[in-house]
C-alpha cells in the first residue's frame, strides 16, 4: 500500500504562510490555537492542514 507523505513546515515557514510574525505564532500555540508535532530534537513542525484549520476557525 502506497502511503500518502505529508510535508511539514518549520515554525518559520508555517508563519509565512499564516503571514504573522514567529512571535505572533508562538502566541498562537500557548493559548492552544496550534499544537505543532515535535522532532526528536524538539523542533516544531506544522503542516498546511492544520495551519488551514487554524485560519478558518480564526475568521468566525
Amino acid at each position: 500500500m502506497a502511503r500518502k507523505r505529508v510535508s511539514l513546515m518549520t515554525a518559520r515557514e508555517a508563519a509565512k504562510y499564516l503571514r504573522v510574525s514567529q512571535f505572533t505564532l508562538d502566541r498562537i500555540e500557548r493559548a492552544g490555537g496550534l499544537v505543532p508535532y515535535r522532532t526528536p530534537g524538539g523542533h516544531r513542525r506544522y503542516n498546511v492542514r492544520m495551519l488551514n484549520k487554524y485560519l478558518n476557525n480564526s475568521r468566525r
